[in-house]
C-alpha cells in the first residue's frame, strides 16, 4: 500500500500520461478484497437455511442487513434454540462496531446527498480498513466503493449458492470460509500495527480482553468490548502524551 507513489516518478518517459499501475491499486485491491471474502457467504446461506430461515429469509438478510458476522450471530442464535428476537438483539450488539467506523470515514470520504445512505450500508470490516490504508482521500474513495461493490454483489451470490445448496455440501466450517474475514482483515492493518508501540499496545490489550470475556459472553459481545476499551485507551493517552 505504501508504494502507490512511486511509479510515477520512476516510470516518467511517456509524458503526460500517469503510469497505468497506479491509478487502479485502490479498485484492485478493494476488487481482490471483496472477492476473497465474499466466498464466505457460502458459509453464511449454508448456515442460515440448516437453521431454519427459508432461502429467501437468508437472501433478505444479505441484501439489506449485509453485516457477515452479525448475519452468523443471528443464525447461530436461532440453531441454538433461541428465539428471533435475542438473535436480532446480538446481531445489532455486534454491528453497532460500525458505528465507529462511520465516525472515522466520514470525515475521509466526504460523501454528500442521498448517497450517504448507500455509503452508510458499504461500511465493513474490509472497506474500512482499505479506505483508511491509503494515502489520500480520493484514493480511500475508490477503495472503499470497490470494496463496497465486489464484496456486496460476491457475499449475496455467495449467499444464494449456499442456501440452495445447504444440506449437500456438508459443514460450512469444514471449508474454513470463516477464517478469510479475519485473516485479510489483519493483512490490511498490519502495517498500523508496524507503524509504533502505540499501535502495538492498543491492540493486544484489545485482543487480550476479546480473549478473557470469550467465555464468558454471548459471541460477538467480546469484540465490542475490546473495541470499546481500545478506544477509550486511546483517547486516554492523548493528553498524557500532551502535557
Amino acid at each position: 500500500m505504501t508504494e502507490l507513489a512511486q511509479p510515477a516518478n520512476s516510470e516518467s518517459s511517456g509524458g503526460s500520461s500517469p503510469p497505468a499501475n497506479t491509478a487502479p491499486k485502490p479498485a484492485r485491491d478493494g476488487i481482490l478484497l471483496g472477492l476473497a471474502v465474499g466466498v464466505s457467504g457460502l458459509a453464511f446461506g449454508a448456515a442460515a437455511v440448516s437453521a431454519g430461515l427459508t432461502v429467501w429469509q437468508t437472501c433478505a438478510l444479505s441484501l439489506l442487513a449485509y453485516t457477515g458476522a452479525s448475519q452468523f450471530a443471528l443464525a447461530g442464535t436461532i440453531a441454538a434454540g433461541g428465539s428471533l428476537v435475542a438473535g436480532a438483539a446480538g446481531a445489532i450488539l455486534l454491528g453497532s462496531r460500525n458505528s465507529l467506523y462511520s465516525l472515522r470515514l466520514s470525515g475521509l470520504l466526504q460523501v454528500r446527498g442521498a448517497a450517504r445512505l448507500l455509503a452508510a450500508l458499504g461500511v465493513t470490516d474490509e472497506s474500512t480498513a482499505l479506505a483508511l490504508a491509503q494515502p489520500s482521500r480520493a484514493a480511500a474513495r475508490t477503495g472503499f466503493f470497490a470494496t463496497f461493490a465486489s464484496l456486496y454483489l460476491t457475499w449475496n451470490a455467495a449467499t444464494l449458492a449456499g442456501a440452495i445448496g445447504a444440506g449437500k455440501v456438508g459443514s460450512p466450517q469444514s471449508f474454513g470460509l470463516d477464517v478469510i474475514g479475519p485473516a485479510a482483515f489483519l493483512a490490511l492493518i498490519w502495517p498500523r500495527l508496524a507503524a509504533g508501540w502505540t499501535e502495538r499496545g492498543v491492540a493486544a490489550g484489545g485482543a487480550a480482553i476479546a480473549i478473557a470475556a470469550t467465555p464468558f459472553l454471548p459471541p460477538g459481545a467480546p469484540i465490542i468490548l475490546a473495541a470499546f476499551a481500545a478506544l477509550a485507551a486511546t483517547l486516554a493517552s492523548r493528553p498524557a502524551t500532551a502535557s
